[in-house]
């Protein structure tokens, strides 16, 4: 494994409920980091699919629109199945840029939308998936709750991977679990543009004494189509504003954080990194009391319809609710 490797981290937007120009900007921006010498890339939350910036979906509570029906229909539509042509040119594309790809993407399994990161390998192989467990706030309108199955480190040649989306790294158990898997490059993508995020970012850096990694979209109307009825947060401002930044295992800021513009930040780590700040840190080892507390971690997948058999056994109903690796 080799110890210091270069990343990228993609501030951008989607087009939205555009899927195939949207996979048309992952394409390029894919190609341009691998050219600039990046192993691994990461896009924000939902790039593939479109984060919802503003849109209500016709919700009040007791109630929904025919609008809002319509709405996410039409949401629904442009998300990305793990199958099919637009997942075989997203395999295609890490192949041909020689990366590890780590891409927000909302995730249509049968009725149901997720928010997912998927990873890719640079031989194009689909590595696995983490599906957001909780979203937040109005995002539970349109966005169902992944399981435990898919807290997901990968084991790869340029480290350990893993990725928490957005306000799920406000849960400390699930930033615990990943420590305890061995995080070593941990991937953050998110839709938070605020000020505090980049203390999050460093708080779970040196908590964690691995490399954070966040990305956030620089969304403005003009990613949007005509009729997109969002109201911006800033008057005359975008959407969303970016904040995208790259932590060393020290908390220390190796890139960003940056702001109202679109761009790749570029930032070259040294794994040896995470062994040096272990000694003095380390969370679920030497730092930790087993004999005062422990966490449990139930990471069996969550089926909605299970079968009993004559015999007694179950018979798993494989339906769209399934997650998978």
């Amino acid at each position: 494994m080799a110890n210091t490797i270069r990343v990228a981290v993609v501030q951008d937007a989607s087009v939205m409920f555009d899927l195939g120009k949207t996979l048309d900007r992952v394409e390029r921006l894919t190609t341009e980091a691998g050219a600039n010498g990046a192993r691994l890339v990461l896009f924000p939350e939902a790039f593939v699919g479109g984060y919802p910036q503003g849109l209500t979906f016709g919700a009040v509570v007791g109630s929904r629109t025919p609008e809002g029906h319509e709405l996410y229909r039409r949401y629904w539509a442009n998300a990305l199945e793990l199958s099919g042509s637009a997942f075989e040119r997203l395999r295609g594309m890490a192949a041909d840029a020689g990366v590890f790809l780590a891409l927000g993407a909302i995730e249509r399994d049968g009725g149901t939308l997720y928010c997912s990161v998927l990873f890719f390998s640079p031989d194009g192989e689909f590595l696995g998936k983490h599906r957001k467990l909780v979203p937040t706030a109005a995002e539970r309108l349109v966005w169902g709750q992944g399981d435990g199955s898919t807290i997901t480190v990968l084991d790869t040649e340029i480290g350990r991977l893993g990725a928490v989306i957005c306000w799920e790294n406000y849960m400390p158990l699930l930033r615990t679990t990943m420590y305890a898997k061995g995080v070593q490059i941990y991937l953050a993508p998110t839709a938070d543009d605020l000020d505090t995020w980049v203390a999050t970012m460093r708080h779970i850096a040196k908590e964690g004494r691995c490399f954070v990694l966040s990305a956030c979209q620089f969304l403005e109307l003009s990613d949007c189509p005509a009729d997109y009825e969002a109201i911006a947060a800033r008057v005359g401002g975008p959407l969303m504003r970016g904040g995208s930044c790259v932590i060393a295992p020290t908390g220390d800021v190796l890139a960003g954080p940056v702001y109202d513009e679109r761009t790749i930040l570029y930032a070259d780590l040294d794994l040896d990194d995470v062994a040096r700040g272990k000694y003095d840190l380390d969370v679920v080892g030497h730092y930790a009391r087993a004999d005062i507390f422990t966490l449990r971690v139930d990471e069996r997948p969550r089926r909605t319809v299970v079968s009993t058999q004559s015999d007694g056994h179950d018979l798993t109903v494989e339906g769209p609710d399934q997650p998978s690796r």
